[in-house]
């Protein structure tokens, strides 16, 4: 079974489960709750447009609701426990807001009339949910376990540690679902005592092209500590692929200092070095923080935009806005929007940073600069989509080169779209040079390392303050 009849046979349980609950609560409510027999609830709910409609829309908010969470996300390798608790967990927040929305409206006998009604939607919907759940998963898990389902794998090494690799996936029992399919040096040259175990693709520089024709599904990275540093190139790569499970079995120092952490039982553990940013729900969150914060900026920020365009227009010759392209989510290119602070021909002789005694920069410019005024137009990159609030800046194609060449692993961050402000924003400020770019890298991939709503936010407020007391660089 592929992924996409996987997911649809997930979707359609949860539908299933939500007409039930909702049929088994619309009986419960009319023969508990009013008195009616069977007879005279079959005559009422035919004559209910609310119960149809609720037929109609109780299973959509369920569906949004597991979509939210990420529940239709990774079909496959599921835990049965973990699922039991996202399963209770997300059925009881969506009780909780559904009762809350929609129920209290009902005229009961008593107050606890509440507690019983939203304790038996919360029972049911959980109940059906999850035992479908629970069956699906397991068959899947038990095909995956007798190899008949498998996810194309490739081993990233040729030596010893990639030999002691081949030989731990091949000897779990259970299987795991690592189907290998070959493996790939580091470098034309290198040591070769894979070739009787598994076909040889190619080396690094085929990697991409690998995973792409022969539908890859996980990496893993066998290489010895001497070699760990293409370790760099292979996850910058990887990541422009969201579906790809990348992994590396921990060496002894990795247990010592406690990096090696599963839920796994029956198989020998492997680190995996390719963690979601976010969960998905707080992904939807800062999308949703993003569109309405930005939103807001622009209207209540509309009569300072007028005022700002005169003093730009006043400054000097040119338009009031400039645009630049720059780089953001997954390589796509965008046009940034400032108030123009430099003179219109400031790049006449090509791309440059701007720096503290810019004699480009027009004096009004500086007092914009000097408040962040200029970049407060990036409020509609944010809107649209482009950007987010908080994000590694954007920089240039021309300089993104530059900084790949001396740190590759700065295309990690085009795994996340850029910001208005950033953690390097606050701690180091505006780079003047490739090099204080590349200094700065450290804040930001430390950022995307540690993500989360709640980080966002202190970086929001740190930034508000260094505005106001015009520090930062």
């Amino acid at each position: 079974m592929n992924k996409k009849r996987l997911t649809a046979l997930y979707l359609a349980c949860d539908i299933l489960a939500a007409i039930l609950t909702w049929v088994l609560f619309y009986i419960y409510r009319k023969h508990v709750g009013e008195g009616l027999d069977l007879k005279q609830v079959f005559q009422a709910a035919m004559n209910d447009t609310k119960f149809f409609w609720g037929i109609l829309l109780y299973p959509v908010f369920w569906v949004v609701i597991h979509a939210f969470f990420g529940y239709y996300n990774k079909v496959y390798r599921k835990s049965r426990l973990n699922e039991l608790g996202i399963t209770f967990g997300v059925t009881l927040f969506g009780t909780l807001v559904f009762f809350f929305a929609f129920i209290l409206d009902d005229v009961v006998t008593t107050p606890g009339d509440y507690i019983r009604y939203m304790l038996f939607l919360f029972a049911f919907q959980f109940v059906l949910t999850y035992i479908p759940r629970l069956c699906i998963t397991t068959t899947v898990n038990r095909k995956i376990h007798k190899g008949l389902i498998g996810f194309n794998t490739i081993i990233i090494g040729s030596d010893a540690i990639a030999v002691e690799t081949y030989d731990t996936v091949i000897e779990q029992s259970p299987r795991s679902g690592t189907s290998l399919i070959g493996y790939i040096k580091v470098q034309p040259d290198a040591d070769d005592e894979m070739k009787d175990k598994l076909p040889c693709l190619g080396t690094i520089e085929d990697l991409k092209r690998l995973i792409e024709e022969q539908h890859i599904e996980e990496l893993i990275i066998a290489l010895n500590n001497g070699k760990r540093k293409y370790i760099e190139q292979i996850v910058t790569l990887a990541r422009d692929n969201q579906n790809l499970t990348l992994s590396i079995l921990p060496q002894m120092q990795d247990y010592i200092i406690g990096t090696v952490k599963t839920s796994a039982v029956l198989y020998e553990p492997l680190i995996s070095i390719t963690p979601e940013y976010l969960p998905t729900w707080q992904k939807y969150l800062k999308r949703g923080l993003d569109i309405l914060l930005s939103l807001l900026a622009l209207i209540l920020l509309s009569p300072l935009y007028i005022v700002l365009a005169i003093g730009v227009k006043r400054s000097s010759p040119g338009p009031v806005f400039y645009r630049q392209e720059r780089i953001g989510y997954r390589g796509k290119p965008f046009n940034i929007i400032k108030f123009r602070s430099m003179r219109e021909d400031a790049e006449s002789d090509g791309p440059k940073l701007s720096s503290k005694n810019d004699s480009r920069i027009t004096p009004f410019g500086k007092f914009m600069r000097q408040y962040r005024l200029d970049e407060t137009p990036q409020f509609y990159n944010v809107l649209i989509g482009d950007m987010s609030l908080v994000g590694p800046r954007p920089e240039r194609q021309y300089y993104i080169d530059q900084i790949t060449e001396r740190a590759p692993y700065y295309k990690l961050l085009l795994g996340i779209k850029p910001g208005i402000t950033s953690w390097g924003q606050v701690k180091f400020g505006y780079a003047e040079n490739v090099d204080e770019m590349v200094k700065r890298l450290r804040w930001d991939l430390l950022y995307i390392e540690n993500m989360s709503i709640q980080m966002d936010i202190k970086i929001l407020i740190y930034t508000f303050l260094i505005i106001l007391k015009k520090e930062g660089k």
